[in-house]
C-alpha cells in the first residue's frame, strides 16, 4: 500500500518549528537585555523641587538601581508605586522600550503656600503636605498660626482662592489661621492686618477687599489703617492707627 507524503504539511510544520525556535531565541535574548540609565522627564514647569538624581535613587529594585539589571526582572508597577509615594511627586509613570530603555515621566506637586510654625512645609494645590526642597524655594504666601498638618482644610481653601485670583496672588504675602479657625492675612507693602473671619461668603468678602484696597490706594490712605475687618460681607470696617 502506497502512502502519499504531503510535503506541503511537512514544510508548514518545519516552518513553524523554525519560527518557534527563532521566537524563543529572540525572546530569551530580549529578556536578558540589560536596562540602560533611566531617561527622566519632568512634566509641567521648569522649577525642579526634586532633582533628577533623587528620582534615579528612587528607582531601586533588588537593593540596586535598575541600570544594568536584566530587563525581565524589572517591575514597572513597583517602580511607579515607589515614585508616587514620594511627597514631592504628584504623579509618575515608568515605561520600558523593547531594547531595554527605561523612561520615567514625573509630575511634581505645585506649592501654593508655605507653613512656618513649629514645622515648615508647603501646602500643594490639592491641599496636601509637601516637604520643603533643598533645590528651590517657592515664592508663595507664608502661613502661620494654629496649623495642624492633618487639618489643612481651612487655610488651604483660602490659599487656593489666593492662588486662583490674580489680584490676591500679587498682593497677599501672609496668611494666619487663628485659634478659632478664622483667617487673617497681610498684603505686600502695607503693615495693616486684614481680618477675613470665617470663609463663609468668601467671594463677597474678597470683592469687598478689592474695592476697599483700590479706593484707599487711590486716596493714598492705606498706611493710615492698622486693621481692616472683612468679617461682615456687606461692609468693610477699618480701624485707624
Amino acid at each position: 500500500m502506497l502512502v502519499r507524503v504531503n510535503y506541503n504539511h511537512i514544510k508548514v510544520i518545519g516552518l513553524l518549528i523554525v519560527v518557534g525556535g527563532l521566537f524563543a531565541f529572540s525572546n530569551q535574548r530580549n529578556s536578558a537585555r540589560k536596562v540602560g540609565e533611566p531617561h527622566i522627564t519632568f512634566l509641567g514647569g521648569n522649577t525642579l523641587f526634586i532633582s533628577e538624581a533623587t528620582v534615579s535613587k528612587l528607582l531601586i529594585q533588588n537593593q540596586q538601581t535598575v541600570a544594568d539589571q536584566p530587563k525581565d526582572i524589572i517591575d514597572l508597577n513597583a517602580l511607579e508605586s515607589v515614585l508616587n509615594s514620594n511627597a514631592m511627586i504628584k504623579k509618575a509613570e515608568v515605561f520600558m522600550s523593547v531594547n531595554g530603555g527605561l523612561s520615567v515621566e514625573v509630575e511634581q506637586k505645585r506649592p501654593i503656600a508655605r507653613v512656618s510654625t513649629n514645622a515648615s512645609y508647603y501646602i500643594d494645590d490639592l491641599g496636601s503636605f509637601m516637604p520643603l526642597s533643598s533645590n528651590y524655594s517657592a515664592r508663595v504666601p507664608l502661613v502661620t498660626g494654629f496649623i495642624n498638618k492633618n487639618k489643612l482644610k481651612t487655610v488651604f481653601k483660602f490659599a487656593k482662592a489666593v492662588d486662583e485670583d490674580e489680584f490676591l496672588k500679587k498682593h497677599v504675602i501672609k496668611i494666619h489661621e487663628n485659634e478659632d479657625g478664622t483667617i487673617n492675612f497681610q498684603v505686600r507693602k502695607s503693615d495693616f492686618t486684614v481680618h477675613l473671619g470665617t470663609l463663609n461668603r468668601l467671594e463677597k468678602k474678597i470683592n469687598n477687599f478689592k474695592v476697599f484696597y483700590q479706593k484707599a490706594m487711590k486716596d493714598n490712605i492705606l498706611d493710615s489703617y492698622k486693621l481692616v475687618n472683612l468679617k461682615f460681607d456687606k461692609q468693610v470696617i477699618c480701624t485707624k492707627k
